[in-house]
């Protein structure tokens, strides 16, 4: 899920109807906002982050704080339908991953807490991707499987990208560039079971 899509963009577009007058824009500007996000993923919080320093310099680690405590949120259009194990798996190690990122404002000051987190992390993404590997197994299709695994790969270098922020975290003791890391490590994590939700498998055997 992007966060600052859902629950920060469009609640506010949803306040912008009245009645059924102009639903429709209302419906085009939802869906204009949602393909800019797929193909650009981050724009929408580049876009609010924008408008929020705009209003108070010293507001976006808060506003990005606040976006990561909701990102732990489940929604609809992420939810796989599970027809096997390693679906459910794969849902369950997902979920899993995002509780435990969703904790880091809350613990960042509490460093004995804040690395045994940072531990939880590092076994949940290892789950995470024994997770994808185990479900790739009911794809035989070549061109399904190229497709899951570039997006398995987008993850896989997501995930990268979290720890060398952490290590400069240690460093220099910036929050800010934590939470959105740990931001985009959750919508990595949502385009992965957006991926296997939307891309059938060959083998409908339980595996």
């Amino acid at each position: 899920m992007s966060v600052p899509l859902h629950l920060g963009l469009f609640p506010v577009l949803e306040e912008l109807q009245v009645g059924d007058n102009n639903a429709d824009v209302v419906e085009s500007l939802k869906d204009a906002f949602t393909e800019a996000e797929r193909a650009a993923p981050g724009f929408t919080q580049e876009l609010l982050n924008g408008i929020v320093m705009k209003e108070n310099s010293t507001s976006q680690e808060d506003f990005t704080k606040s976006l990561l405590r909701m990102s732990g949120q489940n929604r609809q259009e992420y939810a796989l339908e599970v027809k096997s194990n390693s679906h459910a798996v794969l849902a369950a190690q997902a979920r899993s991953l995002k509780v435990i990122l969703v904790r880091i404002p809350d613990e960042m000051n509490d460093r004995p807490r804040f690395l045994q987190t940072i531990k939880d992390i590092a076994s949940a993404i290892k789950d995470l991707l024994s997770a994808v590997n185990m479900a790739f197994r009911k794809y035989e299709s070549r061109e399904k499987k190229k497709a899951l695994e570039l997006q398995k790969k987008e993850f896989v270098r997501c995930s990268k990208s979290f720890s060398d922020t952490l290590k400069n975290y240690f460093r220099d003791g910036s929050e800010l560039p934590v939470f959105a890391s740990a931001n985009r490590l959750i919508h990595q994590a949502n385009a992965i079971l957006l991926a296997f939700k939307t891309i059938p498998p060959d083998n409908q055997k339980k595996s």
